[in-house]
């Protein structure tokens, strides 16, 4: 039977070609790509969004403790700002970026958060302001100008770059040949009872070249409230802006009769957006009912909410961590990487 998708492979293999020809310049020395001097950590992928970077990010920080200075680097994806910011607590997602405003508000004072599209300018000021920091570049994969020390490589266990396409065919943003720049991999979002099998299959198809490939999981903690608290819920409306809200839906329908609203991902909430979300709100269920987002969606709501007040409404975002089956080894090898303390 034909598929629509075949339309799309003359421009899916143009684009291929593209991307191998500029790693190609890279991996020869046309292309310079600036080796970081501070130790770095790269948490990045092969495809477009989706495969947990956030949690991830913050996973690997979790296990450097409090003896490690930390510095995040990131290209503030969705932002309406140009060059080098500084991310503070009260800066606004329009201006920095969902995610760094996340870490931001996450880790305080722990973390320096910077934004930057050319990450060495970000690099040089990490170096020369915290030059005992450790560098986490997030979602820098492809971004080729610097080169980290250790390159951490997601892959989603419900669509893993062996089964992609190149885009827009599909969602790789280079072949999956990219893998070999990494030091492991992660198999994210994987079900909670992974059996040994499938993790030997899942790593023969990956074509992996070492033993350095992990299985990770989402754990889904409180809900945490940022409008009015209610005693009860049984009636949930989704509100989501990210790349796949289908496990949190699938977690929250558990617990409650959950029905979404979902926006594209990185979507920059505006007024209309609001009104439309407290019109479905007021009709979608009777009573004992809330709305329920995630903690990106959340740094960009929360101002809008509070300027239109209506943060007396039932607002709360779902709090998410993530777990490794074999924590203990990925820890020595960033341990070893980073060097213990």
């Amino acid at each position: 039977m034909f598929h629509w998708r075949v339309i799309l492979f003359p421009f899916a293999f143009c684009y291929g070609c593209v991307t191998a020809i500029r790693n190609f310049l890279f991996n020869v020395g046309v292309l310079s790509s600036y080796p970081i001097r501070s130790k770095s950590i790269s948490v990045g992928n092969l495809s477009v969004g989706g495969t947990g970077k956030s949690p991830h990010v913050l996973y690997v920080i979790g296990l450097l403790g409090d003896h490690k200075s930390v510095s995040i680097i990131s290209r503030g994806y969705g932002r309406e700002t140009k060059g080098l910011l500084e991310v503070h607590e009260d800066s606004r997602a329009i201006e920095v970026g969902d995610e760094p405003l996340m870490f931001k508000k996450r880790l305080k004072d722990d973390a320096l958060v910077l934004v930057c599209e050319k990450r060495k300018t970000a690099v040089d000021l990490v170096q020369r302001s915290h030059p005992d920091s450790v560098i986490i570049l997030d979602d820098a994969f492809q971004h080729r100008h610097v080169k980290p020390g250790f390159s951490i490589l997601l892959t989603d266990y419900s669509k893993p770059y062996y089964k992609s396409y190149m885009l827009p065919m599909g969602d790789l943003r280079e072949w999956s040949l990219g893998r070999k720049r990494a030091d492991c991999v992660i198999v994210t979002k994987c079900p909670e009872h992974l059996s040994e099998l499938e993790r030997n299959e899942m790593q023969t198809s990956l074509k992996w070249k070492n033993d350095h490939v992990f299985f990770s999981t989402l754990v889904y903690g409180e809900l945490v409230s940022f409008g009015k608290d209610i005693a009860q819920i049984k009636h949930v409306l989704l509100v989501t802006g990210i790349a796949n809200p289908k496990p949190l839906r699938d977690w929250l329908n558990r617990f409650y009769h959950v029905e979404l609203l979902e926006f594209a991902d990185h979507h920059n909430f505006r007024v209309d957006d609001i009104t439309k979300i407290k019109r479905k709100f007021d009709i979608f269920a009777p009573a004992e009912k809330a709305i329920i987002t995630t903690e990106k969606d959340y740094v960009r709501l929360e101002p809008l909410l509070k300027e239109m007040n209506l943060l007396d409404m039932p607002w709360y975002y779902q709090s998410i961590s993530v777990q490794l089956d074999n924590e203990q080894k990925f820890r020595t090898l960033i341990d070893n990487y980073v060097g213990t303390v």
